[in-house]
């Protein structure tokens, strides 16, 4: 979930040899005090991934975390890890401060991988701005995520293929992911492919659309009306809202990223005080 900075040219881009970059992160709920707190108690990273300092504010029950990644963008060879382990009963949101850029591989293939497990009563919040992949960007992306039996998971991400902005077609590269879900020991959710260009312009893969979001509740299953408030977000036959055992999913495909964080931001407002229970109170990082 590395944020970005642009850089101004190709040279800058490949000025140095692949970041390997590890963070790790635990959070433990305190109750000793007059109201309970989660507190970031482990925080150890290697090369440049960092959370400079837990922020609160909603509540000091909520712990909000923003992973910043200094060099601004991912470069082919880069491999960034992230690790995040809630213990029982905390509850913590991970964002980052801006669009995500993972820029052409120059012949090397940049990866992700990202752990999350809750323990007991534990809430899970992954909300990273959008994903922006550069033409000819080759990329391998794996999110894990462990649940106890009663934890909740509440994740998002936005992918946005080439720079349609700008004019870039996503005409060469690939970008694998693999994303699974478990609960209570429990698998629930496995999903694994390849966005490549043929996939983008085929009708039985993204139908020549250029931006995928998708929203992943997990946890107790919600209410019918919760399902159809969030069908009435959108009338567009490439919005769906599903719901699994347990498992809430809300996808989009379309053009515009802006569009694309507006709807999952609405969907999360409506799933957010219904599974878990607190406001929907959005990240001031992701206005700034």
């Amino acid at each position: 979930m590395p944020d970005c900075i642009d850089r101004s040219t190709p040279v800058e881009v490949h000025a140095h040899p692949p970041w390997q970059a590890r963070l790790v992160l635990g959070f433990t709920l305190d109750s000793n005090g007059i109201q309970p707190v989660t507190r970031l108690t482990r925080r150890e990273h290697s090369g440049p991934l960092r959370v400079q300092k837990p922020l609160y504010p909603e509540t000091p029950a909520i712990c909000h975390a923003i992973v910043v990644h200094p060099p601004g963008g991912v470069v082919g060879g880069d491999q960034l890890t992230i690790d995040a382990t809630l213990h029982p009963g905390s509850h913590a949101l991970l964002t980052n401060p801006g669009a995500a850029k993972w820029y052409r591989a120059n012949g090397r293939v940049s990866r992700q991988r990202v752990t999350l497990d809750a323990g007991a009563g534990a809430a899970l919040e992954w909300l990273p701005q959008e994903t922006i992949f550069f033409n000819d960007a080759h990329v391998e992306l794996d999110h894990h995520v462990t649940l106890a039996a009663d934890a909740q998971y509440l994740g998002c991400e936005i992918l946005c293929l080439g720079r349609r902005a700008s004019g870039e077609r996503f005409s060469h590269g690939t970008i694998r992911q693999t994303t699974s879900v478990r609960r209570g020991g429990r698998l629930l959710w496995w999903e694994q492919g390849a966005l490549t260009p043929a996939v983008l312009a085929s009708p039985l893969g993204l139908g020549g659309h250029t931006v995928c979001a998708t929203l992943l509740a997990v946890g107790q299953p919600l209410p019918a009306t919760i399902v159809t408030a969030l069908r009435a977000l959108a009338d567009d036959p490439c919005y769906g809202v599903t719901q699994m055992k347990g498992v809430l999913a809300v996808r989009w495909l379309g053009q515009d990223s802006e569009a694309a964080r507006e709807l999952m931001l609405d969907a999360w407002r409506i799933v957010r005080p219904a599974l878990l229970g607190v406001d929907a109170v959005v990240p001031r990082i992701w206005r700034t």
